[in-house]
This record gives C-alpha cells, sequence and structure tokens, in this order.
C-alpha cells in the first residue's frame, strides 16, 4: 500500500481507502456483522482512511461504522464524515446553516464512538447556495477547527466547477481538501484538468467511486444510475472486452484510480470483507496500460460524458 499526504493537513493516507456508504445499505441491503469485518479487514489491510456521512443509509452508515470504531485503537485511521445532506424515513433533506452544521458534528461523534473528527466536509455543495456555503457553511466548520473539535475542513461534490468556485470565493485555507468522484476512472477523467488549479491552493484531492458507481463492472449499472444509456452501453462494451481476456474490468478500474500519485486516495465502499480483501489485491498487481487504452478506445466519444448529481 503507498501513502500520500492530503493536500497540506499533514494527514498521509493509504492510495486506496474505505469508503463507508455501504455500511448504510446504500446499494443493497447489508449484514451488519459482515459490515463490521470489513472495516476490521480494511485496517488490518493497511487502509488508514474511512470516509462516512449522516446521509449514507440516513446516519445507519455512521452507526455501523461507530460500533466498528469501538474496537479499533483511534491512532490507526484518519475518518472523514460530512455535514449539509441528511434524510429520515426515507426523505432526503439538505440543511446547510451553521447551526445545523455544528448540530451535526456532534450528532456524528456520538453516533461514530470519538471525539475527534480528523476531516469534515461540506456534503454535495450542488444542493445548496454556494453563497451560503462561503459565507456561513465554511466558517461554522472552521470554528471548530480552531477549537480543536475538528481536523480539518473540506468540500464534496460531483461537479468540480463548483468546488472550485467556493475555493475561489473562499478566504485561503479555508478549504483543504476537496473530494469528487466518478472523475478519475476509466470513463472520466475530468479531474486531471483541475489538479494543477487544486495544487495551487494547497488542496488535497480525494477520489470516489472508482467503479463510476457500477458502470465499470460486471454486474453492471443500478436501476437508479443516472448515467445516459449510451454511455452505459459503451461501458458494458469495454467489460465484455475485459472480460474476454480474463481481466475482470473491476481490476483494471481500481488499478487506473490509484495510478495517480498527485490523488491523494480513491474511496471505494464495501460491506463484504473478501470485497476488501480483492481490491487490496487489485492495486497490489502492475496495472496493463496497453489494456486502458483498448478500454478507452471502446468507450471512444462517450469518455468524460457525465451527469447530474442525485
Amino acid at each position: 500500500m503507498q501513502y500520500h499526504e492530503i493536500g497540506k493537513t499533514g494527514m498521509k493516507v493509504s492510495s486506496l481507502s474505505f469508503g463507508a456508504s455501504s455500511l448504510g445499505g446504500v446499494f443493497h441491503d447489508i449484514k451488519e456483522k459482515e459490515g463490521i469485518e470489513s472495516v476490521f479487514t480494511a485496517i488490518e489491510a493497511g487502509m488508514n482512511f474511512i470516509d462516512v456521512s449522516p446521509y449514507y443509509g440516513h446516519y445507519k452508515a455512521e452507526t455501523v461504522l461507530g460500533k466498528a470504531l469501538k474496537d479499533v485503537p483511534r491512532d490507526q485511521y484518519y475518518l472523514s464524515t460530512k455535514v449539509g445532506r441528511y434524510g429520515k424515513d426515507g426523505v432526503n433533506t439538505w440543511d446547510y446553516s451553521a447551526k445545523r452544521a455544528v448540530e451535526s458534528v456532534y450528532e456524528s461523534m456520538e453516533r461514530l464512538n470519538i471525539d475527534f473528527i480528523d476531516l469534515i466536509n461540506v456534503h454535495d455543495i450542488e444542493f445548496a447556495d454556494l453563497n451560503q456555503i462561503v459565507n456561513e457553511t465554511l466558517p461554522a466548520l472552521v470554528g471548530l477547527r480552531e477549537k480543536g473539535i475538528v481536523g480539518h475542513v473540506g468540500i464534496t461534490d460531483l461537479q468540480l466547477e463548483n468546488l472550485k468556485w467556493v475555493i475561489d470565493h473562499s478566504p485561503s485555507g479555508t478549504v483543504e481538501s476537496i473530494l469528487n468522484f466518478c472523475h478519475y476512472c476509466l470513463c472520466d477523467d475530468k479531474l486531471i484538468d483541475f489538479l494543477d488549479y487544486f495544487e495551487s491552493k494547497g488542496v488535497g484531492v480525494i477520489n470516489a467511486s472508482p467503479l463510476s458507481m457500477g458502470l465499470l463492472s460486471e454486474r453492471g449499472v443500478p436501476e437508479w444510475h443516472p448515467a445516459p444509456e449510451s454511455l452505459v452501453e459503451a461501458c458494458r462494451k469495454a467489460m465484455e472486452h475485459c472480460k474476454a481476456k480474463n481481466y475482470p474490468i473491476e481490476k483494471l478500474a481500481m488499478q487506473f484510480s490509484v495510478s495517480n500519485s498527485r490523488i491523494a486516495t480513491t474511496l471505494f465502499s464495501t460491506a463484504n470483507p473478501l470485497n476488501v480483501k480483492k481490491n487490496v489485491s487489485f492495486i497490489e498487481e502492475p496495472i496493463d496500460w496497453e489494456l486502458v487504452h483498448e478500454v478507452r478506445e471502446i468507450i471512444g466519444e462517450q469518455q468524460r460524458v457525465s451527469w447530474a448529481n442525485s
């Protein structure tokens, strides 16, 4: 496992990290015991960064993760969670007010059985008024950083342009990291265009969803996936090409996503300890760059085709 610093935070994190969204049953129902075991397996494999959110499973992911973390020494991991996006009884809610952000941090710490959050993020900022993020949400989190309640402050979104806008309109040093998903994977590497900018601002980069939420998998996309049909079909053809070469597209996708050392870490999510071990074994093998080229040729003009967040 390789380790890279997130920006200038001092946090040296594993190139592959544990995204805990699956612990909330976000993608399908989970067995809680297996989910907890997957956390232990990730840490034993050298992953030292865990990302979660109160939104995942509408508080369930944080609750299950908290059960796991009770049995893990606090110095073995960095923890990232979020504010702004929530839900209850199956209904999504958003609240980016300063008051709710501060309350949310303390609530998350209670669910997670910890007394310090290494990285607190404003979640999916495209659902907010970006001016409120700059003028209200972020200052509230910076206040918690100054009190030592949280270590570092970041923002997350699908839209890279929104991340840049908020950084441009915030005092220097406010935003220490960004988390972006589906923009550094085999079918979309748009994140590359923004790396110089983020580095110039001293902002660390966290990548998520190396399988592009199922596009780059033999299982295929779930029904709710927002990608256009043309992209889904192109990725299906790429998957079949890899399968014919006995090289699972999941393996190639994971290897590709951790291949750029300018990206501190890539998050993947699972509630199955066997999947943790499998993905770690994938990234320990050398990548077949010729196959990467072939896959990207197959995806062709669908490369960098994106969609709105949901």
